[in-house]
């Protein structure tokens, strides 16, 4: 006889998608439910409901960022950088996240952290934008340290000019927000790089002639 399995997990779905948009206390109880259960998917599907509904609380930030799951803590840091968040150990939980060991997390951890301007994490990032493995990582980092803008962060984003083609061209972009003759100096360099959309970066930030 076939399992019904497959067929009970997608009505949990459904119920759980339907649960993001309702407006009753029997849906409110079954997305705080499956924030817990066994299926990865369930908890993503509950979490996005949660944060729909408004109804997201510090633990349920926590517990989706120290998942198990990396496809959770992935979901939980695309939702951050789309929210508002004023608790601090939420932020601190998502800085934490820079050292996963799936450098998507890093990535969303990264994003999420530029998204909100949080100048702590500074150190760190400069330091995943001049050693991470993965370049999706350091392009993110130098991204996100740009956004930020603090001056900290000025040797690790001249240090990227050095880096991949899209790791340059995102360092391009960031240094837009600092200003001196180093930063001059760089830019009018990266105006021959050998990458036609690095030489179109500088070209587009206005500041190859000055």
């Amino acid at each position: 006889m076939q399992s019904d399995e497959a067929t009970l997990a997608e009505s949990v779905s459904e119920s759980l998608l339907r649960a993001g948009f309702a407006r009753s206390d029997d849906y409110v109880t079954v997305l705080r439910t499956h924030l817990t259960s066994p299926v990865a998917r369930h908890r993503i599907l509950a979490l996005r409901g949660v944060v729909r509904q408004h109804l997201v609380t510090p633990d349920d930030w926590m517990s989706a960022l120290g998942d198990s799951d990396l496809s959770v803590r992935r979901e939980a840091l695309n939702q951050i950088a789309h929210a508002s968040i004023d608790e601090a150990s939420v932020m601190d939980s998502v800085v934490r996240c820079l050292g996963d060991h799936d450098a998507l997390v890093v990535d969303g951890a990264l994003f999420a952290l530029g998204e909100h301007l949080v100048g702590r994490a500074v150190d760190e990032m400069c330091l995943i934008a001049l050693n991470h493995e993965d370049a999706r990582c350091r392009e993110s980092a130098v991204a996100a340290l740009g956004a930020i803008g603090d001056d900290r962060a000025r040797p690790a984003i001249l240090a990227a000019l050095r880096d991949k083609p899209p790791v340059r061209r995102r360092a391009i972009v960031a240094l837009a927000n600092f200003e001196g003759p180093d930063i001059d100096e760089a830019l009018a360099l990266a105006s021959e790089d050998r990458d036609w959309q690095v030489r179109a970066a500088v070209s587009q930030l206005g500041r190859d002639d000055d």
